[in-house]
Formats: C-alpha cells, structure tokens, sequence
C-alpha cells in the first residue's frame, strides 16, 4: 500500500515529484510531466485516476484514500557514471532490450564508460536531453512501440 503527505494544487517537491512518477508509469500522464510541480495536469491525472478507482471521489487531491489505491513507486533513481548495484543492472538490460546503436556491455551492475555511452545513445534517439545521467526524462520517455519506456524494460515499473 503507498501512503505520502496530502498533495493539492500548489504543492511542490520530492513527493509531487514520485505522485507524478506513479502517474506516467500508469499513463495518466506524460513524462513531460514530471516537474515537481501539482499544476493542472498533473491534478487533472489525479482525477482521471480517481474517476477511474471507484470509491475516490474526484477532486483532484491526493490525499491518503488516493495514495493507498496507487501502487507501488517505481525503483527509477537517478544513476550516472560511478553508480553501481542492482538499479544499474536493470538498466544496463533495458538498454540491451532496447537494442540501440550502443550497447552497454556486460551486465554487471557497473555504470562505467560503456554504459554512459549506451545511455547517450538511448537519450539521442529519443530527443532528450544527451547529458548520460539516466533521471525522470531518460527513465520515463516512451521508448517505441506499445507505450514502452526505459523504465519498463528494464523491469522498474510495478503496473
């Protein structure tokens, strides 16, 4: 069950930040939309959603009813160069299922120089942001075919 602070228009951070992470792994909401910022789409995600549970009522808050009826965050952290562990395995075999120009060597847990070159390449062929730190954007951004991301095909997501 998630639980988090009760989020409305206007609220800011970390936690509006991990609501909205939840949103995009649902598609109610594009990855675009991950700011940090409970502004009108993000609030309009919220209703979808609650209109979509049965026994939310739909006002665009996300309170603890809201919460317990979403499901688990995603494991998406920010990882770069000199990350290391269980994240940067999963990521180094979404980037092999992607199946770039650049493959990220080995999977072995290491963000080393293969793996920054392969996050490179993912990120050029997606248009964002070519800077080899795999953050909202780099997880998030819709990978190809049957709304796939980064995320879900390195088996981050929990939907």
């Amino acid at each position: 069950m998630n639980h988090g602070p009760t989020l409305h228009a206007g609220s800011h951070g970390s936690d509006v930040v991990r609501l909205q992470r939840i949103l995009v792994m649902m598609k109610l909401l594009v990855y675009t939309g991950i700011d940090g910022s409970y502004g009108p789409m993000t609030r309009q995600s919220v209703i979808d959603f609650q209109d979509g549970t049965g026994g939310l009522v739909a006002d665009g808050v996300c309170g603890p009813l809201t919460w317990a009826a979403l499901p688990a965050d995603p494991d998406t952290p920010q990882l770069a160069r000199g990350s290391s562990g269980a994240e940067v395995s999963a990521l180094q075999q979404g980037l092999t299922g992607f199946g770039g120009a650049v493959l990220p060597g080995p999977i072995d847990g290491e963000f080393g120089p293969r793996t920054d070159a392969s996050v490179r390449d993912y990120q050029k062929s997606r248009s964002i942001a070519v800077d080899g730190i795999v953050g909202n954007q780099t997880w998030w951004v819709p990978a190809g075919a049957a709304g796939a991301t980064l995320a879900s095909l390195s088996g981050l997501v929990t939907v």
